[in-house]
């Protein structure tokens, strides 16, 4: 015979989950979430200061009452995707025990949200890392080579998530940064030079305090600075291809560590591509606030690379720095085509 249906009619109202507890996913693998539980982890508005190590007793207290759970998503958050960095709500079992297995039921509101495409013909959207403050930019200045175009699809990228960028130019021994760095001074992009032997002093006062995330293409020394600012990282490191002049994967996805002297950095694999089909115009150019506002007399649908765009004539008035426009053409012009120049 089949079974009958019941007598308790099904009801579209779900738990509220108000036991939930608050995690930090640090890691994610195959549909299984790493996320750390306990007092110190980022809040809610990216208050990355709460990760701040506390002095003697209170320190070691604090770092023993921390778990590292693992956890899968629960049903009822459907396709909504969890990357490193989300701040979500736990139950279940919590200890962290050896096969042990909990629940994702909440990602909270994000702060920010660092996205890609796999090129620039898809739209579609891939998110890389949440609740970031700040993109660190990895670029060597020789083997491999810098590649500009790389680096300003990453700007793009972070003007577009709201989050402030910072360029880290390695390899100084093998080549002068001077001129990439004048390349970028219109923009105003900050930027640390870090040299093979050196202390990292400068680049680890940017990044105290803050959710950093490196990204970069591979070779350029991202998990060389990695274990050099979390030495128990352990991240492994490669060689740049004499042949090809471009790095090997090391870092097969990303993961957070947290600093000793207080903040978090995000390790992400080396990225060969960095498509920016979801980012528009008007999110490049709200990013220069002095020339924003001369964009309202350009034509209907001008993408402010053509000779009738009306900040041509700004600039022309003695209204703002050529090179700033130029700059925000070498961004626009970034969006399309590849970048590997």
């Amino acid at each position: 015979m089949r079974p009958g249906k019941g007598s308790r009619p099904r009801t579209r109202v779900r738990p509220a989950h108000d036991q939930a507890v608050e995690g930090f996913v640090v890691a994610v693998d195959r549909g299984r979430y790493t996320c750390l539980v306990g007092p110190g982890i980022p809040r809610i508005n990216g208050d990355a200061r709460a990760t701040r190590p506390a002095k003697g007793a209170a320190r070691r207290a604090g770092k023993a009452e921390r778990t590292l759970v693992v956890a899968m998503k629960a049903r009822e958050l459907g396709r909504k995707g969890i990357v490193v960095g989300d701040r979500v709500a736990i139950v279940g079992d919590v200890t962290g025990r050896p096969d042990t297995l909990a629940r994702i039921v909440r990602v909270e509101e994000r702060d920010s949200m660092l996205r890609r495409s796999a090129d620039d013909t898809d739209d579609i959207e891939r998110p890389i890392v949440a609740n970031a403050d700040q993109l660190v930019i990895v670029t060597a200045l020789a083997d491999p080579p810098p590649r500009p175009r790389m680096i300003d699809r990453m700007l793009v990228a972070a003007f577009d998530a709201d989050i402030d960028p910072l360029l880290c130019l390695t390899k100084s021994d093998l080549a002068p940064p001077d001129q990439l760095v004048s390349h970028y001074e219109p923009l105003g992009v900050p930027y640390v030079v870090v040299e093979k032997g050196s202390p990292l002093d400068e680049l680890r006062e940017r990044v105290t305090d803050r959710i950093s995330v490196l990204v970069g293409h591979s070779g350029v020394g991202k998990s060389t600075l990695v274990n050099a600012l979390v030495p128990q990282a352990r991240r492994a490191v490669s060689h740049v291809n004499a042949v090809t002049g471009r790095g090997r994967h090391t870092s097969t996805s990303a993961v957070a560590l947290e600093l000793p002297e207080g903040g978090w950095i995000i390790d992400t694999p080396g990225v060969r591509s960095f498509g920016l089909a979801h980012v528009s115009v008007e999110t490049v150019l709200a990013a220069f606030p002095d020339l924003n506002e001369a964009a309202v007399d350009c034509p209907k649908g001008c993408n402010h690379l053509g000779d009738d765009c009306a900040l041509d004539r700004f600039v022309a008035e003695g209204h703002c720095d050529p090179a700033r426009l130029e700059s925000l053409r070498r961004l626009l012009t970034s969006r399309e085509g590849s970048d590997d120049d």
